[in-house]
């Protein structure tokens, strides 16, 4: 990934990128070219890794042989207008661009086929995405039965973690003032999460 000095994120940044993620589209060469998949995706920083899993009948952990994968991780981001420039006033002379923070993943894939490890990560997958509601849903609310045909309908993924690219392009190279205008035009659209990160680098 093309990185100027400028758009490269900070360790803690990504660090907090790879523990927000929802999802993210893994990437992986088999015989017949590349597939990819969108999947749920948990970092777990004691193993350095991301975890997730498929659905069996994805047939993508069956073709990927051993060797480098690759997990495409994205933060906010969106459109930016001219617009919003205070140089626009000035002397014209701007341009659309696209704002985008993104983490390039690649590592070793791990297939785990073991009942007990894919169990753990869907807990842990659950838990994540439940926390911090009035009545959250917890895995133990379904009947252990159903869990159980469920469990076996899906494969664990362990993306093992052997280097990151990442970049956070959010206005860092236009002057204070133009930041201030991609703020308040992005606050004023209602995208928050995005304004809130031009904000958290500028």
């Amino acid at each position: 990934m093309y990185v100027p000095s400028h758009f490269a994120m900070s360790e803690p940044a990504l660090h907090s990128l790879l523990n927000r993620m929802g999802a993210a589209d893994l990437i992986t060469m088999t015989q017949d070219g590349l597939v990819a998949t969108h999947l749920p995706l948990v970092y777990d920083d004691a193993s350095h890794s991301l975890l997730g899993h498929v659905a069996r009948t994805n047939d993508q952990w069956r073709r990927t042989p051993a060797g480098e994968a690759l997990a495409i991780v994205h933060g906010p981001g969106g459109y930016i207008t001219p617009t919003w420039y205070a140089t626009k006033k000035e002397h014209g002379r701007t341009v659309p661009t696209w704002n985008y923070v993104t983490a390039h993943v690649y590592g070793d894939l791990i297939v785990h086929d073991e009942a007990e490890w894919v169990e753990a990560l869907v807990r842990r997958l659950t838990d994540k995405h439940e926390k911090g509601r009035e009545h959250p849903w917890g895995v133990d609310d379904a009947p252990a039965a159903y869990i159980a045909g469920q469990l076996r309908a899906i494969v664990g993924v362990q993306l093992r973690i052997t280097r990151i690219e990442a970049k956070s392009k959010l206005s860092q190279n236009r002057s204070a003032a133009d930041v201030d205008g991609v703020i308040a035009g992005l606050t004023a659209d209602g995208h928050d999460e995005h304004a809130r990160a031009v904000a958290e680098v500028r």
